[in-house]
């Protein structure tokens, strides 16, 4: 259910900070036009940690409403505190999502056993299918191989969204894995070389600018169409790389309201780039096409 591209979809706001719905619905249309594998709401493109309660079961609630089945819905569920993630997942498994995406815990920093029995506690607590968000760089834990793997043993823990930029660690995660594990790369630069490995796709930011070129990208790989993977890799590497030119979700969002499908409103402590980090967007964006 979770291969090829999902995109870890933004969350637009009005200029009063507010949820902007309306563009919400257009947004979600234009990703399931274009041919996109899943869904991923409320997850860190999202600004999940600037989302209340309510506002992350009402964007997950018209996700699903737009989805409307044609694609799966794999809605973000992360925190500190198990048992509010638990809470939160169970909701969402109430609501008809097809998945939980949930990230470690960040901050209190638990150990590997600590993470192993976290995401135990989750899985047993909903009877969707999980998978693990690993984003040391973010959250200053990593989820080791072994532990993953001891996880990986856990019937509805089906999958991971490696971010930790090390290819070792992808590697050792492929061969420790069971096959029908899903190991999904975290940054959109590295799901040509992950699936070189065995992975099977990527939760992208990239694909809310160019959800058709991305889909297509996963489509090549998925089939061992490595030539052809390779060229729209070459083609979409400076906007992959550009998105990260600043704290992510700043340039995706940037990037988009640049491109007519947004406005330019982030939450603090998320604000507009820097004019020269601005400058550099904007010329990826011509030079790619997107934008005249």
């Amino acid at each position: 259910m979770f291969q090829g591209c999902g995109t870890a979809l933004v969350t637009p706001f009005k200029a009063d900070l507010s949820l902007d719905e309306l563009t919400l619905r257009h947004l979600v249309r234009r990703q399931i036009e274009a041919g996109i594998h899943f869904l991923v709401p409320c997850g860190t493109t999202g600004e999940s940690p600037t989302l209340a309660h309510d506002e992350k079961i009402r964007v997950v609630e018209i996700v699903l409403e737009e989805a409307n089945g044609i694609v799966p819905v794999l809605a973000g569920a992360g925190s500190y505190d198990t048992s509010e993630v638990i809470s939160l997942a169970r909701e969402y498994e109430a609501m008809g999502v097809n998945g939980i995406l949930s990230v470690t815990p960040y901050y209190n920093k638990p150990t590997q056993e600590g993470l192993y029995r976290h995401y135990k506690a989750i899985a047993d607590g909903t009877r969707k299918p999980v998978v693990v968000y690993n984003v040391p760089g973010r959250t200053g834990v990593n989820v080791e191989p072994a532990t993953l793997a001891r996880l990986a043993e856990i019937d509805n823990i089906v999958g991971v969204k490696e971010a930790s930029g090390n290819i070792s660690q992808m590697a050792a995660i492929c061969t420790r894995v069971p096959k029908e594990f899903n190991v999904l790369s975290g940054d959109d630069s590295i799901t040509l070389p992950l699936a070189s490995l065995g992975g099977r796709g990527v939760i992208s930011v990239a694909s809310n600018e160019i959800p058709a070129q991305m889909a297509a990208l996963c489509n090549h790989l998925l089939k061992g169409e490595f030539a052809e993977a390779r060229a729209v890799h070459e083609q979409w590497l400076a906007l992959m790389e550009i998105n990260f030119v600043e704290s992510n979700p700043i340039p995706v969002k940037a990037a988009m309201a640049r491109m007519g499908l947004l406005q330019p409103v982030w939450r603090l402590p998320m604000c507009e780039p820097q004019p020269s980090s601005m400058a550099r967007i904007e010329d990826v964006l011509k030079q790619s096409g997107l934008i005249a």
